[in-house]
């Protein structure tokens, strides 16, 4: 379904995302939320061409049109399920765990069950009255690391703002495809949906801003791989992995930013630990923020699981 106006002089300066959620406000399941997700897919035009930012702002009698996506089927509800879960911190306000590579973590249409979710919704009955998870970071089914829920909606807001704030730290690790020529630097590309495939993000001018910062922590003797230390300075999906791809440093395993340089490795057994990486090589290591309540700092780190540390050994020495 497609709605189309003429931007009126109520409209004239007003911003995109604005305007469409006045228009649309009796339609229901049109949040701003998702117009502004709408307008990044490239579903909003402007006089005929693609209006990707929320903050364009209109002119009196610009044509403006939004398609609406296809309806999605009713979504399951979840179900608690008991799952072993790596507690890293834990608190009466929020919980840091350890998540494997492998393990999803919400359901989807597609997979109701299985995922870190329903396991805490089986944990969270014994959080009191009142407590329901709420997931403040996520992780791609294959990135493992740190992962933040509160246990109270008022803490989720207060924790969410706490990653933002300036004592907040967000580290990873990334074993790359090298050579890595400098030591340490700052990868600023704007990121946005890929109009081929809207599950992966591209680097692209008209992008949300992002940036990672980069630290190469070691290289294999011939430099054909580098373990980089990544932070991020914003949150955009898939951010590190389009990063370093763009920067022609593709992490090792990665299905879908990656590249299967493995056989330019002179070493063989190097070759067959790249070749038989089973994920993307990308660990939520360390995190440092302010606790959400007391004020007080928080330092908390995941050490490397057993696969990625298998190939971090070959950069020992």
């Amino acid at each position: 379904m497609e709605i189309s106006f003429i931007a009126t002089p109520e409209d004239a300066g007003e911003r995109l995302d604005r305007a469409l959620a006045r228009r649309l406000r009796e339609v229901p399941g049109v949040s701003r939320n998702a117009l502004q997700g709408w307008i990044e897919e490239g579903r909003a035009q402007v006089n005929g061409r693609e209006a990707r930012k929320s903050a364009f702002r209109l002119s009196l009698n610009d044509a403006v049109a939004i398609t609406f996506p296809r309806a999605r089927p009713p979504r399951r509800e979840a179900a608690p399920e008991e799952m072993a879960l790596a507690i890293v911190h834990e608190d009466e306000h929020f919980l840091a765990l350890d998540k494997p590579a492998g393990l999803v973590v919400h359901p989807t249409p597609r997979r109701a069950s299985g995922t870190l979710w329903n396991g805490l919704l089986h944990r969270a009955p014994g959080w009191g009255d009142g407590a329901r998870p709420g997931l403040v970071s996520r992780l791609d089914r294959d990135t493992s690391g740190l992962l933040l829920v509160s246990k109270r909606p008022e803490i989720h807001g207060a924790l969410a703002r706490a990653l933002k704030g300036p004592a907040a730290r967000k580290d990873y690790l990334a074993v790359v495809y090298g050579p890595v020529p400098l030591a340490k630097g700052r990868i600023d590309r704007p990121l946005r949906r890929d109009p081929a495939d809207p599950r992966r993000r591209i680097a692209s001018a008209d992008g949300l801003p992002s940036s990672t910062l980069y630290e190469r922590l070691a290289e294999t003797p011939a430099a054909e791989l580098a373990l980089l230390r990544c932070t991020l300075l914003s949150g955009r999906t898939h951010q590190i992995r389009v990063h370093l791809e763009s920067q022609g440093w593709p992490i090792v395993g990665d299905p879908v930013y990656g590249e299967p340089r493995w056989p330019r490795i002179a070493d063989p057994a190097l070759a067959a630990a790249c070749r038989d990486f089973p994920r993307q090589a990308l660990h939520a290591w360390r995190l440092e923020l302010e606790h959400p309540v007391s004020g007080e700092p928080l330092a908390l780190e995941a050490l490397p699981p057993a696969d990625l540390a298998g190939l971090l050994r070959w950069f020992e020495g």
